[in-house]
């Protein structure tokens, strides 16, 4: 299959870049063609609360990342979406975890499925933010819309997803562990470190 992810991945740092990024291995190691498009800029500084965005590891060599979306502008949304489009995926597989994305990836899924050819898959980490802020609901209700079917790795998200009344198969999988942070050690050998 032909299958773009949309979501954090390098030069961005945190889990769900690693996820995204270990996700498209997992599906070129299985003779998929993948490629992941993530953020040119992700989301404002202000609504960061860590001290980077960035990660200080080396890029994925294996990996075709394409940084092209930027949270922010929304005539760069028409313009990723579009060229999203035009390469015709299988498949999309993007991530949601903030509804602050909801007006960027909302677009760009839009139109995307213009081309009647693409299923969307959307990965649901939060629905509903920790902290709440005004147009919270009506940026998720505008990112589901576009979206064929969703996967929730927690009963609490599976839970929150459903308030939203969606008529859209959900599926729970909880979240894998993750492999690729080297090789496991003993909890002493750790104690130690």
């Amino acid at each position: 299959m032909k299958i773009a992810i949309i979501g954090p991945a390098y030069p961005f740092r945190g889990g769900l870049a690693s996820y995204n990024e270990r996700l498209a291995t997992t599906l070129q190691n299985n003779n998929h063609n993948v490629i992941i498009y993530t953020f040119t800029v992700q989301y404002p500084n202000f609504l960061f609360p860590g001290k980077t965005q960035y990660s200080a590891e080396k890029q994925p060599n294996s990996l075709n990342i394409k940084q092209k979306i930027n949270s922010i502008n929304p005539f760069n949304w028409f313009s990723t979406g579009n060229h999203i489009k035009k390469q015709n995926p299988d498949l999309v597989i993007v991530r949601f975890w903030l509804p602050f994305m909801g007006p960027s990836l909302g677009t760009i899924l839009r139109l995307i499925k213009k081309n009647k050819h693409t299923k969307i898959i959307s990965l649901i980490d939060n629905i509903i933010p920790h902290e709440a802020r005004m147009g919270d609901k009506l940026f998720t209700k505008y990112f589901l819309k576009p979206v064929d079917a969703f996967l929730v790795m927690s009963e609490a998200v599976l839970n929150d997803t459903k308030t939203f009344n969606v008529d859209k198969p959900i599926a729970l999988s909880p979240h894998p562990l993750f492999d690729n942070f080297g090789e496991s050690i003993s909890k002493t050998e750790a104690r130690q470190n």
